[in-house]
């Protein structure tokens, strides 16, 4: 099931504000707000992003809190609230803790997002790697894995055209319960399935229609990919799936303050050489994230983007 185009690579974003961990929140965003999120949401919009995400966490322990912070927006809520902003761009859950709810709780939020939307949601799903979470919520953490297998199965089911889905497994089974609206993609939405693990990258070969990475190095990505493709071929399942890359932090241009020696900054067309690699390697969408002091210094990174960066990403 493919949603991006062929023969190019696209370009999506992790939202900033709507979560806030250390490891890459710029200090602007701790007072930024709903109003922040529009706007970027619609310049992403407005520049040919393919997509705009939302990750998911319930709550964060105190002994991760400093790290992690607690702020994580809820993806459907806050997902939904920039549908109704935008027209065009895709609305990526990256990653949904799908295991932690019973899918047709899932199923309900999601498919009438995608509705709501017009038909512009990608689920992506991941195990989830708090302990305290699962813990909270009564699932058993040590199952995770085990449990979104079967947690995504039975959304597939649940997303997909029948107004009357069934499933049956160990854990999740329904059957006979009508759901409406329908989501708007048929004959279901993509479920991208996130995380490099062993187990993360089967289960995006066998069960999903694209993977997401949590941060390989280029170094590794080729054999990544190489593993994704051979074990989907050997499931028997005949199209490929649309992988990801998360690419180093950019500044487009020559930045006039210190934006880290990890940034991939510069003219137009240096960023352009290095990110072709990721095409080059089999990838089809980079998730792309740009330094910035203020939501205007961000909106105008994207803008230089897909303006100065992007049409030479196909070259």
């Amino acid at each position: 099931m493919r949603v991006l185009p062929e023969g190019r690579l696209s370009y999506g974003m992790q939202l900033p504000v709507q979560s806030q961990s250390t490891l890459y929140a710029e200090p602007w965003e701790a007072g930024a707000g709903p109003a922040d999120l529009v706007e970027i949401a619609r310049a992403a919009d407005r520049h040919g992003f393919a997509y705009i995400a939302c990750c998911e966490h319930i709550g964060v322990p105190r002994r991760l809190a400093a790290a992690m912070s607690t702020v994580w927006y809820d993806p459907v809520a806050t997902l939904a609230y920039l549908a109704a902003a935008t027209t065009r761009v895709r609305l990526l859950s990256h990653i949904a803790l799908v295991g932690l709810k019973h899918p047709l709780i899932t199923a309900k939020q999601y498919a009438t997002l995608d509705r709501l939307s017009g038909g512009r949601l990608i689920l992506g799903v991941g195990a989830g790697h708090v302990r305290e979470e699962f813990d909270a919520l009564g699932v058993d953490f040590t199952r995770r894995g085990a449990l979104l297998d079967e947690a995504v199965d039975a959304l597939k089911a649940a997303l997909g055209p029948e107004e009357f889905p069934a499933f049956q497994g160990k854990r999740f089974a329904f059957a006979g319960l009508g759901q409406s609206p329908r989501p708007a993609q048929v004959p279901r939405p993509p479920v991208w399935v996130g995380g490099s693990s062993p187990a993360a990258v089967r289960r995006a070969a066998v069960r999903g229609d694209g993977w997401l990475p949590q941060g390989d190095r280029r170094d590794r990505l080729p054999g990544q990919l190489a593993k994704l493709r051979r074990l989907r071929e050997e499931a028997g399942i005949r199209t490929p799936a649309e992988a990801g890359a998360i690419t180093e932090p950019l500044y487009v241009g020559a930045p006039a303050w210190e934006v880290g020696r990890c940034t991939l900054a510069g003219a137009p067309e240096r960023l352009a050489d290095s990110l072709r690699e990721y095409g080059a390697m089999g990838v089809q969408q980079i998730q792309v994230r740009f330094r910035s002091r203020s939501r205007a210094e961000l909106t105008d990174q994207m803008a230089a983007f897909a303006e100065e960066v992007a049409p030479y990403l196909d070259s």
